[in-house]
């Protein structure tokens, strides 16, 4: 396929050579003459293992070339991928002016081509970027309509530092998203003999997912160095520490607790990260993501209290307080926080849960419930039915499968609030509403 790639900085190259290497025909842009002359001169204007070797390769076989401007590129070529720079503002905010000059540049071009052409947006965008940016400015550009004249795409990167020859060809996951199919299978048709989990979905999930791997790898770094600075405080050996740590992939470094969703609770992880939070203190260290994680956890209490205030409606039932389903423990869960707050504000709560219901009748928690939350117990109903018959606004508080089964039951005029996604298709008619999705 014959490519023109915008921006030769780190991404632009890289992509350029491998994509070189693949049996692409590739024409680099960039208005900097350096590069522009060392690229040609078969050279690598970055410091990246195997890659000048690669780009000597590349322009001796004439599968790669650099100019200054974009008209022959654009023109003599299928497929255009930008890679230019998207740096910070002083506000933090994102620097759109070098994509948007190229986007223009590009769509100014197209006014002169009668193919269709795919434009392949590699810089890092915040979600919404691409439909509210990128697409508008070509089509103002070129007079042409995006699916007609041209497509657009959304390709994010995965490159590392000092190994990012070895992550192109090795990719954790290669996303594509657009708008239509076609354009999508085109650019995918680009990684073909790549084993990676090839994923194809809209723009704005693909933009976001970038975002999502650069602020977790960051929560990493810092999480890792404050339990590090805890363990030297203590003389304990952090690496050996974070080595076991990392040995459970089942919960530790897995997809379980990434949901989003509703507060953590439970008899375990307040109660221990109170621990680790006082500890800390008392050696006179400050922790402060360590410390911000209860704020954040009451905060998406409060986030839902709002919602059902926003909903409007007086009704209020509730499926399933316990922390989790299949338990009978109350013990810092959030739902009795949300209960708490609402009965507070003069709602009118029936709530059912068949563990607990049982519990409150002989169990170990008979007593917790008898005196710790006396006020919530006699809200408590023991049929279902109850609940759909009382109830304006109906909350799912954990992941009971009796739940899921009653949501076809639900009226038109119930609102359903879905604290953990009882099911990623409602079968319902009831005016559904997830807590964060």
């Amino acid at each position: 396929m014959k490519i023109s790639i915008f921006g030769l900085g780190y991404v632009g190259t890289v992509t350029a050579a491998c994509l070189a290497k693949e049996g692409h025909d590739i024409t680099g842009v960039d208005p900097n003459g350096t590069k522009v002359d060392i690229i040609n001169g078969g050279r690598s204007p970055i410091i990246e293992k195997g890659l000048e070797s690669m780009i000597t390769d590349a322009v001796r076989e004439n599968c790669l070339r650099a100019v200054l401007r974009g008209r022959e590129a654009v023109l003599g070529s299928d497929v255009s991928i930008v890679c230019v720079g998207t740096p910070s503002k002083s506000n933090g905010s994102l620097d759109l002016k070098y994509i948007e000059r190229v986007i223009r540049e590009i769509g100014d071009i197209l006014k002169e081509k009668d193919s269709y052409h795919i434009v392949v947006v590699r810089s890092t965008v915040l979600p919404g970027t691409t439909e509210d940016v990128v697409i508008p400015e070509l089509e103002k550009a070129s007079n042409k309509k995006e699916g007609v004249g041209f497509g657009v795409v959304f390709n994010p990167e995965f490159l590392r530092e000092s190994t990012s020859v070895y992550d192109f060809y090795n990719p954790p996951k290669t996303v594509i998203g657009s708008r239509r199919g076609e354009d999508a299978d085109a650019v995918s048709s680009l990684y073909k003999g790549i084993e990676a989990p090839l994923v194809k979905t809209s723009l704005k999930v693909a933009e976001m997912v970038k975002y999502v791997d650069n602020t977790f790898h960051a929560l990493k770094v810092t999480f890792g160095n404050e339990i590090g600075n805890i363990c030297k405080a203590m003389n304990i050996d952090s690496h050996e520490v974070m080595d076991i740590f990392c040995l459970d992939t089942k919960l530790n470094l897995s997809p379980y607790y990434l949901k989003p969703g509703f507060a953590f609770g439970g008899s375990c992880l307040p109660k221990d990260l109170n621990a680790i939070v006082y500890k800390a203190m008392s050696l006179d260290l400050s922790v402060p993501l360590i410390q911000s994680i209860h704020l954040s956890n009451d905060q998406q209490i409060k986030n839902a209290v709002n919602r059902v205030i926003a909903i409007g409606k007086k009704k209020i039932g509730i499926l399933g307080f316990a922390f989790k389903a299949g338990t009978d423990d109350l013990r810092e869960s959030p739902v009795v926080a949300l209960i708490e707050t609402l009965i507070g504000k003069g709602y009118s709560i029936k709530v059912y849960d068949s563990n607990v219901y049982l519990a409150k009748l002989f169990g170990a928690n008979k007593e917790f419930i008898e005196t710790r939350i006396q006020h919530i117990s006699a809200l408590m109903v023991k049929d279902i039915d109850e609940i759909i018959t009382h109830s304006e606004v109906i909350i799912i508080g954990n992941k009971s499968p009796e739940f899921a089964e009653i949501l076809p039951r639900l009226r038109d005029e119930q609102h359903l609030f879905d604290l953990v996604r009882i099911d990623s298709n409602p079968n319902t008619i009831a005016k559904y509403e997830g807590i964060c999705w």
